[in-house]
């Protein structure tokens, strides 16, 4: 029987997604110490309006990247509300993004470039 997962989305600048690259699209980079928690999003929705209204002003680019996380591994976190239906999203501290990473099923995928 085939695992469950969960599609999720993350909205990146080119910083991040140079270092995504390095990992051959397995992972997603280590937080910095500013930030303590790793935000993946429910939808590709949110993704776009975060990529194209604040990386886009912020880094110069933007880019939604999509990817699966086992399901089972998700069931420990909330899916947290971050201000409205819309806007929903998990807050993965950042001392278990490496079990995150872990739990990604197959690759991180670019599926919107912002510029």
């Amino acid at each position: 029987m085939a695992e469950q997962t969960v599609t999720l989305w993350r909205p990146v600048g080119p910083a991040e997604l140079r270092l995504i690259e390095e990992t051959g699209m397995k992972e997603f980079p280590p937080r910095l110490p500013d930030q303590p928690i790793f935000y993946p999003v429910t939808t590709e929705a949110y993704a776009v309006k975060i990529a194209r209204d604040w990386n886009v002003r912020d880094s110069g680019a933007g880019y939604v990247t999509r990817f699966a996380v086992r399901k089972d591994y998700l069931d420990a976190y909330r899916v947290e509300d971050a201000g409205g239906r819309a806007h929903r999203e998990y807050w993965i501290p950042a001392e278990d993004l490496p079990n995150f990473n872990a739990a990604i099923v197959g690759l991180i995928e670019v599926v919107q470039t912002f510029e």
